[in-house]
């Protein structure tokens, strides 16, 4: 039978397929007095079923009444846990819904299959532990892993809290160091969007998508000081499909990273800046790596970033090398950018000895082709506004730049562009600075 009102008026208004309550007003215009009962009593059980019907698919989880307490003091993962598992086997479109409030988590593992579409509601801020010690070698804070369909929204925050170990992270001196954890991992999931939501100061990377198809990042803001070491907005790896967009990002590192195995990805109408810039790379390090193929990036724009659109792969390497091949890089403003075009085949980040090593020295063995740069204006930090320092043991090929206007800082001073081992490729329309092609 109907518990209340409040559950008649909800089958009323939300089960126009059964329409109850229509049935119940016919029959009982026309009741007598000896059918009244049968029809109430039809009207009840149908209202009962309508309202289980209205609300499958739509289950809610809140993770408050699994014994959250969101007070920013208290561990509340196990909380957040148990309201997953308990969506997690939910048919539908179930939500775990994190309220407004403070939530301090340990690195939790939300993971799959599941059983219908997962929702993650997020109003309310999560914050990771300042502590190192609390990850126990685990290398993410929040980890997706193993889903097929998650939407992430909210207006919530992903705080990383990663001031309290910036200062422990050895990586940009290190080439063996230990990384910190990544705060948000999305691993061999399928069909997930993030959407409204913040990341606010990652201990190391901020969002990591790897082994993953037909992800899309829209509309999220990514924060860290401009000298936070390794806070990589995205970095994508041994994933297709992937889209970002509508996005701002402002981080200590690429705002952006393209990793091997990465295909037909899109990036548009991104703000990057402070940061590293948008980079394809880094690739070549390791033997065995993926190629890239496919990436677009449009309708962009960089503000004070250390590089603009690059590809960056490692000197050295073992034949063979992958392949880099398909890229678009078109409608981006640079607003005094140090290196807004940029192939480097020579990158090692290192001072140490590791860069003087012999293996280093020798010419990378990624092959690069078919790259387009067009449309590209704006204002650059150097004079060399175009660099294209590709490989001497694998010359590029096939590049193009086209409507390229960008000018130097300095005013009265033209900006240049340089080329070193462009087997081919084409120019045209305006072309500031001349190109070197």
């Amino acid at each position: 039978m109907l518990s209340s009102s409040y559950d008649y008026k909800m089958a009323r208004h939300t089960c126009s397929a059964c329409d109850a309550h229509r049935v119940m007003s016919l029959f009982l215009h026309r009741r007598s007095d000896m059918a009244f009962p049968l029809v109430a009593l039809f009207f009840m059980i149908s209202a009962r079923w309508c309202l289980e019907v209205a609300h499958a698919g739509r289950q809610v989880f809140d993770v408050m009444d699994f014994g959250a307490i969101a007070d920013g003091e208290t561990d509340d993962s196990k909380a957040f846990i148990r309201a997953w598992m308990k969506a997690c086997a939910s048919p539908g479109r179930p939500a775990v819904v994190v309220p407004k409030g403070e939530y301090r988590l340990q690195p939790v593992v939300f993971r799959g299959p599941c059983k219908g579409y997962m929702q993650v509601r997020l109003a309310g801020d999560l914050r990771a532990p300042d502590d190192l010690a609390a990850f126990r070698g685990s290398h993410e804070w929040i980890n997706f892993a193993s889903i097929d369909g998650l939407l992430v929204t909210g207006g919530g925050t992903f705080d990383g809290r990663g001031a309290s170990s910036w200062h422990l992270n050895q990586c940009p001196t290190n080439p063996n160091c230990k990384p910190l954890p990544v705060s948000i991992k999305l691993g061999r999931v399928r069909n997930v969007t993030i959407t409204g939501v913040t990341s606010l100061d990652s201990k190391f990377f901020h969002v990591i998508i790897i082994g993953s198809q037909n992800v899309s990042i829209h509309r999220v803001t990514i924060r860290a000081p401009r000298d936070s070491p390794n806070t990589d907005g995205v970095h994508i790896q041994g994933s297709s499909n992937v889209r970002i967009t509508d996005t701002a990002i402002a981080t200590g590192d690429d705002c952006i990273s393209v990793g091997p195995g990465s295909a037909d990805i899109t990036v548009s109408g991104v703000n990057c800046g402070p940061g590293h810039g948008i980079s394809v790379g880094s690739l070549g390090r390791h033997p065995g790596e993926e190629d890239v193929r496919g990436l677009r990036v449009s309708n962009c724009t960089l503000a004070g970033t250390a590089n603009g659109v690059r590809i960056k792969t490692w000197r050295g390497g073992l034949r063979p090398g992958s392949v880099v091949s398909g890229l678009v890089f078109e409608d981006i403003v640079m607003r005094k950018v140090r290196n807004p075009i940029i192939i480097d085949q020579e990158y090692c980040p290192y001072s140490s000895s590791s860069c003087r090593h012999e293996s280093a020295q020798r010419p990378s063995v990624v092959k690069i082709s078919d790259v387009k740069f067009k449309n590209i204006r704006g204002v650059s930090a150097t004079q060399v506004a175009v660099k294209l320092s590709c490989s001497g043991a694998s010359p590029c090929h096939g590049l193009e730049l086209r409507d390229i206007d960008l000018t130097y800082v300095k005013r009265g001073v033209a900006t240049e562009s340089r080329c070193e081992n462009v087997a081919g490729g084409m120019a045209g329309g305006m072309l500031v600075p001349p190109s070197c092609i």
